[in-house]
């Protein structure tokens, strides 16, 4: 969709927005905006300051609505990051509102605008599509449950957000944050910035504020990257923490679903809301009793004190390249922090880790689940509009619609799944066997149990990997910016990937299910060091709250 198109969905709904705000005051929702109100700038905003606004009635969930619809037809024309918007979302928040007023409050995510990455199906009027039109007007049984989880603590879905196609599963020669349904993602700190992983939408998104956070995918970096290079905190939760269930696969072993947020806080807020046991994903039958750790709680600034983390220096080595100087440099300052905070700095080893990178297992894996996994997504849906039910049909759509851009963007990855066997077949287990020591005994597991370490830190640059063949958690947080007087470097397609300006992280990665260790790890370096304040878009919208309440 064109930014004409969002600006045109915005306009259309101003009708609605109207009725709304003269059905919520009869309703009794009084707004009380002094005239000297200071409302919170919707780039920085957390939902504290958001929350704090509501309960004080400053400001209405609606008025956050067409805020931040506002923001996104701004700049959605330079940047791409969302697909649509949600043409129930303001209806959603005058009802969120009217509950409010009857003293009716879900969490602390009640009447609260978040996107979602458009490979996270909704049962709406939103499109479910994977970056592709091969699934425009797809319908699905019902929401994923992620989603059914959002709706249920107060959360009002603002839209979707675009995405390397497939989740990057489909080229071998396409770009980040690239699909035919909603065009080329750009970062929003460098004009023509790489954006970085599948979640490339969600991270522009929650970067510029045109929500308050947004959810992502992980199967191998898509989360961390784009958090990354976005400014952001970003969380990729253990494998099973969240359900997958109607989220447009990559694989089962490596999929997982995640926030991403301005703050630590943010956040563990979200992640709070969605994880949790599910039926429909019996991979969430593996968290422990159940029961999920207050992850709101573990925001503690002591959290380092008395933690033993570890460096695998030699996966630094083997990834550095002539765009990660400054990621290493600004990376070996950080520990100075972390000692200061009470850690301990321990030299680990990945003994895998040179098998690893030479290894093809990874992408095999990745192929034989996805076979298998897209057919079952495809199965479920209620209604197909170009029946698709398999990748090779899949694969015969993509060549010959004319906007899927093929053969420009190949279909190389789907070619090599189509020649390999699958997950059903006998050679699959072994295979998965040997990957999976990648990350256990030949790689993080088996670093964290010899050295008894409570978490592994890297530059996010070089952590996805190392957590991905074992689906265990990172949390990735700002750790600096590529400074003045570095030269430019682009890739292939023009997009710019490093650059003055352009934001990096540091990540925190932990044994399975130890997500409020390493959010704890990650708030006290946050709050530590808050560098998010101190890298600034290059074009940043300028609609905010004070332009819509009582307008």
């Amino acid at each position: 969709m064109k930014q004409g198109d969002l600006r045109t969905s915005t306009l259309v709904l101003l009708p609605v927005l109207l009725f709304l705000l003269i059905s919520g005051v009869s309703a009794g929702i009084e707004l009380n905006p002094s005239k000297s109100a200071v409302y919170p700038k919707l780039i920085n905003a957390t939902i504290s300051t958001l929350s704090a606004g509501l309960a004080s009635k400053q400001f209405t969930s609606v008025d956050l609505v067409q805020a931040y619809f506002n923001r996104i037809a701004e700049v959605n024309g330079t940047f791409h990051a969302v697909t649509e918007l949600n043409p129930d979302a303001l209806t959603i928040a005058a009802q969120l509102d009217a509950e409010r007023s009857l003293g009716h409050i879900r969490g602390p995510l009640h009447g609260i605008p978040i996107l979602i990455k458009n490979n996270i199906a909704t049962s709406d009027k939103m499109n479910n599509t994977a970056g592709s039109w091969a699934l425009l007007g797809a319908k699905v049984p019902r929401d994923a449950t992620v989603v059914q989880k959002l709706r249920v603590a107060g959360a009002v879905l603002l839209g979707k957000t675009n995405l390397s196609q497939w989740a990057n599963w489909r080229s071998l020669n396409s770009s980040n944050g690239w699909s035919a349904y909603g065009g080329q993602v750009y970062g929003p700190y460098f004009p023509k910035e790489e954006p970085w992983g599948s979640s490339s939408g969600s991270g522009v998104a929650s970067a510029l504020g045109l929500a308050l956070a947004c959810l992502g995918t992980e199967t191998d970096g898509s989360i961390t990257g784009p958090s990354s290079f976005n400014n952001l905190v970003g969380i990729k939760p253990t494998v099973g923490l969240t359900s997958r269930h109607l989220i447009i696969p990559v694989s089962e072993h490596q999929d997982t679903v995640g926030p991403m947020a301005r703050t630590v806080k943010d956040a563990a807020h979200i992640l709070q809301a969605i994880a949790g046991v599910d039926s429909r994903d019996n991979y969430t039958f593996a968290i422990p009793d159940g029961i999920i750790p207050d992850y709101i709680a573990a925001c503690n600034l002591s959290a380092l004190s008395g933690t033993r983390l570890g460096i695998p220096r030699e996966l630094i080595s083997l990834n550095s390249d002539n765009t990660t100087g400054p990621m290493v440099e600004v990376f070996g300052q950080a520990l100075e922090v972390l000692t200061a905070a009470g850690a301990t700095i321990v030299n680990t080893n990945f003994t895998a880790a040179v098998e690893y990178q030479n290894s093809k297992l990874p992408a095999v894996i990745l192929n034989a689940d996805f076979v298998v996994n897209l057919h079952s997504y495809l199965q479920t849906l209620t209604y197909n509009p170009n029946n698709i039910t398999s990748l090779a049909k899949l694969r015969d759509f993509t060549q010959s619609f004319p906007l899927e851009d093929y053969p420009t963007r190949d279909t190389g990855v789907w070619d090599q799944a189509l020649q390999n066997w699958n997950n059903t077949d006998p050679r699959f287990w072994p295979a998965y066997q040997q990957n999976f020591y990648y990350g256990s005994d030949g790689g993080l597991l088996g670093a964290l149990k010899r050295d008894s370490l409570d978490a592994v830190i890297l530059p996010a640059n070089f952590a996805s990997d190392a957590a991905a063949t074992v689906g265990a958690p990172i949390v990735t947080v700002p750790l600096g910016s590529y400074p003045a007087g570095v030269p430019v470097v682009k890739n292939s397609w023009g997009l710019v990937e490093s650059a003055p300006n352009i934001p990096f992280g540091i990540s925190f990665l932990g044994a399975k299910f130890t997500e409020a260790k390493l959010i704890g790890l990650a708030y006290a370096f946050e709050q530590r060091t808050n560098i998010r304040d101190k890298v600034q878009p290059y074009i940043s919208p300028k609609s905010e709250l004070t332009d819509v309440v009582g307008k």
